[in-house]
């Protein structure tokens, strides 16, 4: 066998992944407020960039078509006054703050209870002690420190550490200050009172058979009848196990920004992008004169106002195309699930990204990035784009999907009879007159995931 060396002319195709394209598809993946932080970061890197109001440019200006390259010639491009600009449509003028926008800070736990025992506290180390402990509770109101280590760190009597404690243990909301979550218990029923026979002993020994319906167990250990067992379960599931979650302090709050909205005009539907929280883009009229003048500029600088200019036009042009790749995608939601935004969850249709993208002669990944942490209001509430693309299970006259399936679960299981609650197997059966063909295994699943126990957990004697 004969090796050697020599020149071959060969034609190949492949994607070349640009600096432009990279960003046109982060572009597309963003939802609306990391696009807002995307463009503002862009406006600090791009000198040419700048924010307009909507009546500085001229409703005509658009950006330059050229789909092989930029090198554009800025000095023709501007002769006939046009601009830069990320066009959308004019608005009336509207009050951009109101009283509404500003909220008072919700208090916190600690800051409650400290409150509290300012008044309460009898002495200067009893204050100090109870301090020290209020901030060794978690978001909760569990206490998350031994009583013993408390006073070694604090130099105190661990007498003293439990007196401040049995302190702050009665003040509101019932049951903060505790251990665990059986002293959580017991300290609500301390000062609520009025509890059926046997909860008090329930919670101490039986809070496991609690939890997984074993209610004869209880009623056989404690001699009593179930009716008995079952009003005293109802009691202990009446108190709240977490009595410092109401207490958030408005820290953890998380407000969605609907990044599409879909509207009913009459017997139709209207599919909005919302781009308000998006500046309108213009460049900057210093680099406008700089590329007219008839003198021209050095070539350094002329290359960099050039590469800002077209890194400004790729970005605006970017911006262009997300906001007709989310409206398109949206009307093609909007067209294949008609019943669902007529009439709610339950006529949710399977649907899958492919189909989408064969609709709109797009790749599948185009259909992910312009869904992709986004959300969309509708007329049946806030959904996450994600959530139209479900998938389901064959019936009688077309397909259901799991959500759909999820709602005829969750309905038959809210007109059960309590005292006989409906197995897998029966849910199963009831589906199956509908027209859906599911497994028991399938419906187990499902029940669990909308959180509802299983029939012996759900029993009522």
């Amino acid at each position: 066998m004969r090796t050697g060396m020599g020149l071959n002319l060969e034609q190949t195709q492949r994607l070349i992944m640009t600096p432009e394209l990279r960003q046109a598809i982060v572009v597309l993946q963003l939802s609306t407020l990391e696009l807002a932080e995307y463009i503002q970061q862009e406006l600090q890197d791009n000198p040419v960039l700048e924010v307009r109001d909507d009546g500085e440019v001229a409703a005509g200006s658009e950006v330059p078509e050229d789909n092989d390259s930029f090198d554009i010639d800025w000095q023709e491009y501007f002769q006939d006054g046009s601009d830069l600009g990320y066009i959308r449509e004019p608005r009336e003028e509207r009050q951009e703050w109101s009283p509404e926008n500003y909220l008072t800070g919700q208090p916190t736990l600690q800051d409650h209870l400290l409150l509290q025992l300012q008044i309460a506290a009898k002495t200067p180390a009893q204050l100090t002690i109870g301090s020290f402990l209020i901030g060794n509770m978690d978001a909760n109101g569990y206490l998350k420190i031994g009583l013993k280590e408390a006073a070694g760190l604090l130099k105190q009597p661990q007498a003293a550490v439990w007196q401040a404690l049995d302190l702050i243990q009665h003040f509101d909301p019932p049951g903060v200050g505790a251990r665990d979550l059986a002293e959580c218990l017991l300290l609500q029923l301390r000062q609520r009172g009025e509890a059926p026979a046997g909860t008090e002993k329930i919670i101490r020994s039986f809070l496991p058979d609690v939890a997984e319906g074993r209610l004869t167990r209880i009623a056989r250990r404690l001699n009593l009848t179930l009716p008995e067992v079952q009003a005293a379960v109802d009691y202990i599931r009446s108190l709240d196990p977490k009595p410092g979650r109401a207490f958030g302090g408005g820290q953890d709050n998380r407000y969605i920004v609907p990044d599409v909205i879909i509207e009913r005009v009459g017997d139709d539907y209207v599919v909005l992008v919302n781009d308000l929280a998006m500046p309108r883009l213009g460049v900057n009229p210093v680099y406008q004169a700089l590329m007219r003048q008839e003198t021209p500029c050095d070539p350094q600088t002329r290359h960099f106002i050039e590469s800002k200019l077209n890194a400004a036009a790729w970005l605006i042009r970017s911006l262009e195309q997300r906001r007709l790749t989310v409206y398109r995608v949206v009307s093609c939601l909007v067209k294949e699930q008609r019943e669902f935004l007529d009439k709610g969850l339950k006529y949710l249709k399977p649907l899958t990204m492919r189909q989408v993208a064969a609709a709109l002669g797009i790749h599948e990944s185009t259909v992910s990035r312009a869904t992709a942490n986004k959300y969309v209001q509708t007329p049946q509430g806030v959904f996450e784009l994600k959530f139209f693309f479900a998938s389901g299970v064959e019936r009688q006259g077309g397909a259901a999907a799991a959500e759909s399936i999820k709602k005829m679960i969750v309905e038959a299981i809210r007109r059960e009879d309590a005292t006989a609650p409906l197995t897998d197997q029966q849910l199963q059966k009831i589906l199956q007159q509908q027209g859906i063909r599911i497994s028991r295994r399938t419906v187990a699943k499902y029940r669990d995931e909308e959180g509802i126990p299983a029939a012996g957990k759900r029993k009522r004697y």
